[in-house]
């Protein structure tokens, strides 16, 4: 009896032992130093950042050292900033658009940091991973693939007898070139009419936006463009004006004025982002070997300021966009969302 009791208190006693040693293990606080460039200040950018830190703030026993920087769309800066990155021995970058996301990869090929892209529309046509479901190599993220019919759609529903569609945006822009494609193909074979407008800068996409006036088309596409997002406070008004429906790729662009922002959460998808980063630094997971996060982009996000302007009837909008879209959501003019 007197062994079964010692026996007894020695198995209590390991696992104490092991109960506390796991407490411990728990306890301890990991840190890491993360890098976060930005591409360009912008509503649905700024607000992927802005959730990407929060989540990370909510995440126990371990600590993020995140510095952000803003290229402000100059390839120079951008190129810099990850260097500086790389010299500092940060332990995973984020990319924040195409662009960026691009440059990190390139220059993280010979020393092996993570690099972890959000809101990449094309993540493989643009070359950086193999696959949606095993990225390979460095890298992997979120993508905010755009449907470009479900949009096009969008613009019959509001207006069947549309005849001339307008498609603004920057052709330097790798994100733009599938959905611009698609749309063509859309109206090709509707037999629709539609002209194509250009810009690289803010003065440039002002002047588009004139001619796309001048030449009395009946609606705008511009895809999750970040050029032309971040000229969008100096054209909702003109477009509005001229009776002229601006449908774009991302709620960001109805904040800023657009009549139309069709497309991901951004706010959800900075979150999934900050998921993937706790599973690579946290959990040690192989970034090559973890799914691209894709999103579901059935929500139409309605500028009821500018609906009105246009003379669109909100009620009648919501009708008529039901069958082509999970929810519709009205917003009201902001220049970012922290405004609201």
């Amino acid at each position: 009896m007197k062994t079964m009791k010692k026996l007894i208190a020695l198995i209590l006693t390991l696992a104490l032992a092991c109960a506390m040693t796991v407490s411990l293990a728990e306890g301890e606080k990991k840190s890491f130093k993360i890098g976060i460039c930005n591409l360009v200040d912008d509503a649905s950018l700024n607000q992927i950042i802005a959730n990407i830190r929060e989540r990370l703030g909510e995440m126990k026993n371990v600590e993020f050292d995140i510095r952000e920087e803003n290229c402000n769309l100059d390839f120079s800066v951008m190129e810099q900033i990850i260097r500086n990155f790389i010299a500092d021995d940060m332990d995973l970058m984020v990319g924040v658009a195409t662009p960026v996301a691009g440059m990190m990869q390139t220059m993280t090929e010979d020393n092996g940091i993570p690099v972890v892209f959000a809101a990449v529309s094309d993540p493989v046509g643009a070359g950086f991973v193999e696959s949606l479901e095993a990225p390979g190599a460095n890298i992997t993220g979120s993508s905010d693939y755009l449907d470009t019919n479900a949009v096009m759609n969008l613009i019959f529903a509001a207006n069947p007898d549309a005849k001339n569609i307008a498609l603004l945006y920057n052709s330097a822009e790798d994100a733009s070139a599938a959905p611009i494609a698609a749309a063509k193909e859309f109206l090709t074979e509707k037999q629709v009419n539609f002209k194509e407008y250009t810009g690289s800068n803010i003065t440039e996409v002002s002047q588009a936006a004139d001619a796309i006036i001048a030449d009395g088309m009946d609606a705008v596409f511009t895809p999750t463009d970040n050029t032309i997002m971040a000229a969008e406070l100096s054209i909702y008004e003109k477009l509005a004006e001229a009776k002229i429906p601006h449908y774009t790729g991302a709620d960001s662009f109805a904040l800023n004025g657009a009549f139309v922002g069709y497309g991901v959460d951004y706010a959800n998808l900075g979150r999934e982002t900050a998921d993937l980063v706790a599973e690579i630094l946290v959990e040690g997971k192989n970034p090559g070997e973890i799914p691209v996060k894709t999103f579901d982009n059935g929500t139409a996000t309605v500028n009821t300021e500018t609906c009105a302007a246009i003379g669109f009837d909100y009620d009648e909008i919501v009708k008529a966009f039901g069958p082509y879209c999970m929810q519709v959501k009205p917003i009201t003019f902001a220049e970012s969302f922290d405004d609201l």
